[in-house]
């Protein structure tokens, strides 16, 4: 499913004109991003799920084709965490 996708089936499900309901997810994408790149922070969706930025530790990584060895310093990664309530729906299949 795509964002003009998901911009199709809310805008019928609500009645709202199409670009209302892109510009409002538009907005949510750009609020999430805000939130976890500028502020470090996390976003909880009760029921839905939780945008969560996860470290990874520094580590020593290996190029093959120079025969070096190189570190990779510790980093943030984006990570989305489903609702028990949502996990547990897709995992029986509703």
């Amino acid at each position: 499913m795509t964002k003009q996708d998901i911009v199709n089936t809310i805008s019928e499900q609500t009645g709202l004109d199409k670009a209302v309901v892109l510009t409002t997810i538009e907005a949510f994408m750009a609020t999430v991003k805000d939130a976890l790149i500028e502020k470090k922070e996390n976003v909880y969706l009760r029921g839905f799920g939780s945008f969560i930025l996860k470290r990874r530790a520094q580590k020593t990584a290996r190029n093959i084709t120079q025969n070096t060895t190189m570190i990779i310093a510790e980093h943030n990664i984006p990570a989305f965490k489903p609702a028990k309530i949502f996990f547990e729906g897709v995992k029986a299949g509703k």
